[in-house]
């Protein structure tokens, strides 16, 4: 009796979980990925051919052009448009059996994969992208052979379609071969490309580039730079330098290559304009020049005017007095007026008496 109960509670149990596992593959969604532009046909989990069921797009019904065939909804030229999380319910009282979230997508393109070493001879890097969107999430699987040998591929923490490869050895006659496969849903489909190590040897641009007038030279102006920090011997593997500038008034550079100085006075700049100046970086043997420096801009040493002083001639100033009141011609007090007649007598005088003296001779 009491393994009769036993089984029975086993049996019990059983269909519980199998009822549940069933309850939550209806709530849980699956994805489904389509190719763009095809009919896209989404079943609604394993009811049979003859089951009645109704569809709905994100909570609303389902307003693209489409056709229900029993338990299955057909949607015709599925585009970007027809995303969406997708609830079928069995008719008629309307209980969800399944949700399905459609994502609708291309294969991968061949991708574009370009391979780099800036850490000379440390390693060197490669780096892809697909040339078209897929729409839906696309993987990337990595392989580097070098001499018939795979070699260990660590994918960069930051750039999620970049990877980093060690040389096995420094001055390898031997080609890697780098092979980039871009996956999806929907296909497959990869890229190989080969090279030897020479060839994509590229350091990144100087750094902390400062350019400085020089005092009393109105012609010179100093430029000084830091080989790239990601450059790891610099005393074994030098570099050399490529130096460009232009003042702002004119398009064409100037250029001057340097050995492996760090520094360069330019002696040709014109007077008190503003230059633009960069620099950029090459192993002295092997590889490509790196892109140019961020630009610095600055202004060969432009005199102080000094300060004029006036040399005007200031008249001077002449102090003026009022002038002296002329004498009054008013008559005095105490006095008598005197006529006109006697006022001119003192003038005609002298000539009455001479003509009293002529009459008496």
């Amino acid at each position: 009796m009491a393994n009769l109960v036993t089984s029975l509670c086993c049996v019990v149990l059983a269909a519980v979980v199998v009822a549940y596992a069933q309850r939550r593959s209806q709530l849980v969604a699956r994805n489904q990925y389509e190719r763009m532009g095809s009919d896209v046909t989404m079943q609604c989990g394993s009811l049979d051919n003859d089951a009645s069921v109704s569809w709905k797009v994100n909570g609303t019904d389902v307003k693209a052009r489409h056709r229900v065939e029993g338990p299955r909804l057909v949607l015709t030229q599925a585009d970007l448009g027809h995303n969406g999380l997708y609830s079928c319910f069995q008719n008629p009282h309307g209980e969800r059996r399944d949700t399905i979230n459609l994502r609708i997508g291309i294969p991968p393109k061949e991708p574009a994969v370009t391979c780099r070493s800036n850490t000379y001879p440390k390693g060197f890097y490669c780096s892809w992208h697909q040339q078209h969107p897929t729409y839906i999430p696309t993987d990337f699987d990595v392989d580097v052979q070098h001499n018939q040998r795979a070699l260990e591929v660590q994918r960069d923490s930051v750039h999620k379609n970049r990877c980093h490869v060690r040389f096995p050895e420094v001055f390898s006659s031997f080609p890697y071969k780098v092979n980039v496969t871009a996956v999806n849903a929907l296909g497959r489909a990869y890229t190989t490309i080969s090279f030897e190590e020479s060839t994509i040897v590229k350091p990144d641009p100087p750094e902390r580039v400062v350019a400085t007038p020089i005092r009393n030279n109105v012609r010179r102006l100093e430029v000084s730079w830091n080989s790239p920090s990601t450059w790891p011997d610099i005393d074994n593997f030098p570099l050399k330098y490529f130096l460009r500038y232009r003042p702002l008034i004119r398009d064409q550079w100037q250029h001057v290559e340097l050995s492996d100085s760090t520094s360069h006075t330019i002696t040709d700049a014109y007077a008190g304009k503003e230059y633009i100046i960069q620099v950029a970086a090459k192993d002295t043997e092997i590889g490509t020049w790196s892109d140019w420096s961020v630009a610095v801009h600055a202004t060969p040493w432009i005199e102080e005017p000094q300060q004029i002083t006036s040399t005007t001639e200031v008249d001077p100033v002449i102090e003026t007095k009022p002038s002296p009141t002329p004498a009054s011609i008013e008559p005095r007090f105490g006095e008598a007026p005197t006529s006109r007649a006697d006022r001119s007598l003192p003038f005609s005088s002298p000539l009455l008496l001479g003509m009293l003296l002529l009459f008496m001779w």
